[in-house]
């Protein structure tokens, strides 16, 4: 059975997960709609996670997917986290304010959490899915009892061949040009930072599962293209961003439509992990970053929160973590249902 009819879906597309900035609200707006909404919750705990599930089913009757953050556990290296403090110094003492005296892991891998999996296997949600690696054999085999449909992502045909070997259902094929973070297994090694064009067509080759293509991917000729490279549906994050119903604040919104649209930037030193934002200031330091480096994710995270914060009390907006890919400018607002429908209009046009 096609990925499609699995999901039920009536349109090849996935809205991408977005942890912190995809509500139960959106995901549950674009299931209705038929496509495959979704919920990031690697930035909360099993709680905060079983109150997003159970908003999203009192919303839709739909599938919808519940994304894990899956990152290797922090390793707390107090000598690097007070080196990079201490050249973040300057700018907290540009708005009136002093750095944390110690950073600490904002989020907990799912790998970490007995409770995430234990609350998954209770609620089993229609889809669970995977960023930054996998979690044990055990757990996909637990997952896998419950019917769950799983995805995981991949940014090369090495993690991919790991997922396919897991069993896992999907692949999602995160070129170089997705927002938000790379979902790199291994953040320390080589990236040969793969396109989704040459990404997609390198899965769909080998991999033997359904490959969801993303990354640029903004509108119905898009995923007109992700289907011709042989992906079974295309994965849009940016283009849900400025929907009304999606979490991103008023600076955010203002942003895709600012010229940090043009000028993504791939960079680890917002969280830790590489990850693709809107140009903004905080993006910009990567020029001067030089042979420093961050704390491991998500501790670096706890720096640039900080930061973020004593900006935005003197009215600065310029470090927030505005994700975004390469597709910005392309972004369109309205409200997620009537997105679906136009990306449905667009992609027919495209496949007569």
């Amino acid at each position: 059975m096609s990925l499609i009819d699995r999901l039920h879906l009536t349109i090849p597309l996935i809205q991408a997960p977005m942890a912190g900035v995809s509500t139960p609200k959106l995901a549950a707006s674009v299931s209705e709609a038929g496509g495959l909404g979704s919920i990031g919750v690697g930035a909360t705990d099993a709680a905060g996670a079983r109150a997003m599930i159970e908003e999203v089913r009192g919303r839709t009757a739909r599938a919808f997917n519940v994304n894990l953050f899956v990152h290797d556990t922090p390793k707390p290296n107090v000598a690097r986290e007070a080196a990079w403090l201490e050249w973040l110094a300057p700018l907290f003492a540009e708005f009136g304010a002093a750095p944390p005296t110690a950073l600490r892991p904002r989020y907990r891998s799912f790998a970490d959490d007995p409770d995430m999996l234990a609350m998954l296997l209770e609620l089993a949600p229609p889809v669970v899915s995977f960023h930054f690696g996998l979690p044990s054999a055990d757990a996909l085999s637990a997952l896998r009892t419950r019917g769950i449909y799983m995805m995981a992502t991949a940014t090369s045909p090495q993690e991919a061949r790991a997922i396919a070997a897991a069993g896992i259902d999907a692949i999602v094929a995160q070129g170089v040009e997705a927002g938000g973070h790379r979902g790199v297994f291994d953040p320390h090694a080589p990236d040969d930072a793969l396109g989704m064009i040459a990404l997609t067509r390198l899965l769909v080759r080998e991999a033997g599962v359904p490959i969801i293509a993303a990354g640029g991917i903004m509108d119905g000729a898009g995923i007109a293209a992700a289907l011709d490279l042989g992906a079974a549906a295309a994965q849009l994050g940016t283009a849900f961003i400025a929907c009304p119903e999606s979490a991103a604040d008023t600076a955010y919104r203002a942003a895709l439509t600012g010229a940090g649209a043009d000028h993504t930037r791939l960079t680890p030193i917002i969280s830790g992990r590489p990850a693709r934002a809107l140009g903004n200031r905080f993006t910009a330091l990567a020029d001067y970053v030089a042979d420093r480096l961050p704390p491991d994710y998500p501790i670096a995270y706890d720096a640039a929160k900080a930061l973020h914060a004593a900006a935005v009390a003197r009215g600065e907006h310029g470090f927030g973590a505005q994700w975004a890919g390469r597709g910005a400018p392309l972004s369109r607002a309205m409200p997620a249902a009537e997105m679906v429908e136009t990306l449905r209009r667009e992609l027919e046009r495209c496949r007569v």
